[in-house]
């Protein structure tokens, strides 16, 4: 069953008034261009939009015709166009085909771009460089969060990781401080702010000069912590594979902006059906963060519990079913249909892992990330390899991989002895020995054995680890592993970074604690605003990740909101090194 949260956790702030802002602040945009106007829209920013303003909205505003932006030519007649995109090369290239193909044909229109969250240099170059700098206007839709349930933030970034942890690219850096900003200006004051990484340290920055540069009044804090990491510090979390239920159906259905859509192996129908998934759906809610397990067990006895609920009808007079129907059946027949919804993705989760030999996979992992069992985790790696080819086309793609340090080569001279002396005699056959030198190799170089040694991130447990009632974050991954980035928020929160020495120097540094100027002195509600704690990941959470800090905020009286760049997973993040050029 699900865990009750703690009486003196205390509730989250409204974020619906972030929804509001960014309502308010596109239907000025679109007023900017009075009169009938087609909107066409970045695919990426659709399900981002109909979050904030739906089709009726836009029509309300003079908006007549809706399209996705694709790379091909446009059909509408309208004589006002406007483009709500992303500020990406390509995109301003075609927009500006557009206007020059008009041109031509010496039609007259009026153009307006729209980017959001900012516009860049290089657009605005592009622009130039194709003529029609002088023909379009350009806005800045400052869009920088959007709230995807009571807790959970997201930037809809995906492209931040790999533009700045593989590329090196810090243009997001001020997205990200603006975003900080936004919630500072709302939210808080903060009083601390603590963080982790490169990428932390910039945002820190960035944010403190928009502070700095601003008006400052006096206001109650309603959340009073920070804490940014980069998630290059802790890779091995997000590349574990997922076994709570909110996880397992991101990585089989894929989940955008809090919903998904569920094909007709789940609606037993011809049809799929959108369903948004968040503390609204009171289903969902009580599985998201349940071990995988535990979701069968919970699903058959709210299955009881709702028939128990439907059989009162029996023998009810007419005044009392009048009741019941008007106070009570909707609610029922909500909660069926969404339980029947979540068991049968639940059948079709179990039948696609299986054929995926998921325990097989999950032992393996486990055995890795514990230090034990190497022989047969290489032997079980190298058969999978074996399964698969690798082209030209892929060149690039492991070299984005060395380049991020995920992938680690053999080096001269390495050896095993070491390994070899305190596991046993593990190489058979050149082949193997090949395989286990490489990963000692890695081994040497991740610093992930001292890490887990020194944050106990691998539980010792006397018997089966217990993932119906789990003492630790560690059931997110069956009991094997509490991850390393949450862990992180444990101890620094409990302490600030004192004692963590050796684990930051591990982790490369660049850590920091900085007690902000509040405002307003002491106040009143200074107390619950120190246990709401803005969690931000840069680079991309799991939704492990956020299961194991609701279960840490259950425990120690927290309140944590996720804020992320974007939600992720292995599958996404290995997709986002991927390198199609050749």
């Amino acid at each position: 069953m699900a865990l009750n949260s703690r009486r003196d956790a205390p509730e989250p702030p409204d974020f619906s008034h972030l929804k509001r802002l960014a309502r308010d602040q596109l239907i000025y945009l679109l007023e900017q261009l009075p009169g009938k106007k087609d909107l066409f829209i970045e695919a990426d920013l659709m399900s981002p939009l109909d979050r904030i303003a739906n089709v009726s909205t836009l029509k309300q505003h003079e908006v007549d015709k809706l399209y996705k932006l694709e790379n091909k030519p446009i059909v509408s007649t309208c004589d006002q166009l406007c483009f709500l995109i992303r500020p990406r090369i390509h995109s301003v290239k075609w927009i500006a085909n557009i206007v020059n193909t008009d041109k031509a044909a010496g039609r007259f229109r009026r153009y307006k771009l729209i980017f959001s969250p900012q516009k860049f240099y290089a657009c605005e170059t592009i622009l130039e460089e194709q003529g029609i700098y002088g023909d379009v206007s350009c806005d800045e839709w400052e869009f920088y969060l959007l709230p995807l349930d009571d807790d959970l933030i997201s930037l809809e970034l995906p492209e931040f990781f790999r533009d700045y942890f593989l590329e090196g690219d810090q243009r997001w850096v001020s997205t990200a401080g603006k975003a900080l900003h936004l919630l500072h200006s709302v939210y808080g004051p903060f009083s601390k702010i603590y963080g982790i990484g490169r990428c932390a340290k910039m945002t820190y920055e960035t944010w403190r000069e928009l502070v700095e540069d601003g008006e400052q009044r006096p206001r109650q804090p309603e959340v009073g912590n920070v804490f940014l990491i980069d998630r290059d510090v802790d890779f091995v979390t997000s590349l574990c594979s997922q076994v709570v239920y909110e996880g397992l159906v991101d990585d089989i259905f894929r989940i955008k902006c809090g919903c998904v859509e569920f094909g007709p192996e789940v609606t037993s129908s011809d049809k799929s059906l959108k369903v948004m998934l968040n503390s609204s759906d009171k289903v969902f809610n009580e599985i998201r963060n349940e071990h995988f397990s535990n979701v069968f067990g919970f699903l058959s006895q709210k299955a009881k519990s709702l028939q128990t609920a439907y059989d009162k009808r029996r023998g009810m007079d007419i005044q009392q079913m009048k009741t019941f129907v008007s106070q009570e059946l909707k609610g029922l027949k909500q909660d069926h249909r969404l339980l029947s919804l979540h068991i049968s993705a639940c059948e079709s989760i179990m039948k696609k892992k299986t054929k995926q030999d998921f325990q097989e996979l999950l032992k393996t992992e486990h055995c890795l990330l514990e230090g034990f069992n190497i022989r047969e985790s290489i032997s079980y790696i190298e058969e999978h390899i074996n399964r698969q080819s690798y082209g030209t086309e892929h060149l690039l793609t492991f070299a984005n991989l060395r380049k991020l340090g995920l992938l680690v080569e053999q080096q001269p001279g390495d050896t095993i002895t070491a390994m070899e002396n305190k596991v046993g005699k593990l190489v058979t056959d050149k082949a193997v020995g090949k395989l286990t030198d490489a990963f000692n190799s890695l081994a040497k170089k991740s610093n992930f054995r001292a890490l887990s040694k020194k944050l106990v991130l691998i539980p010792k447990v006397d018997g089966e680890y217990d993932l119906c009632t789990p003492r630790d974050m560690a059931y997110i991954f069956s009991g094997a592993y509490v991850p390393l980035s949450c862990k992180l928020v444990e101890q620094v929160l409990d302490r600030g970074w004192t004692g963590l020495e050796e684990v930051t120097r591990l982790l490369n540094g660049n850590e920091f604690a900085v007690t902000a100027g509040g405002s307003g002195g002491e106040m009143k509600t200074k107390h619950d605003s120190q246990r709401l704690v803005f969690v931000v990941f840069l680079g991309g959470c799991t939704f492990s990740e956020i299961s194991a800090l609701r279960f840490l905020g259950r425990e120690r009286g927290y309140k944590f909101i996720i804020v992320t760049t974007a939600i992720t997973n292995s599958a996404r993040l290995l997709e986002s090194v991927l390198d199609s050029r050749v």
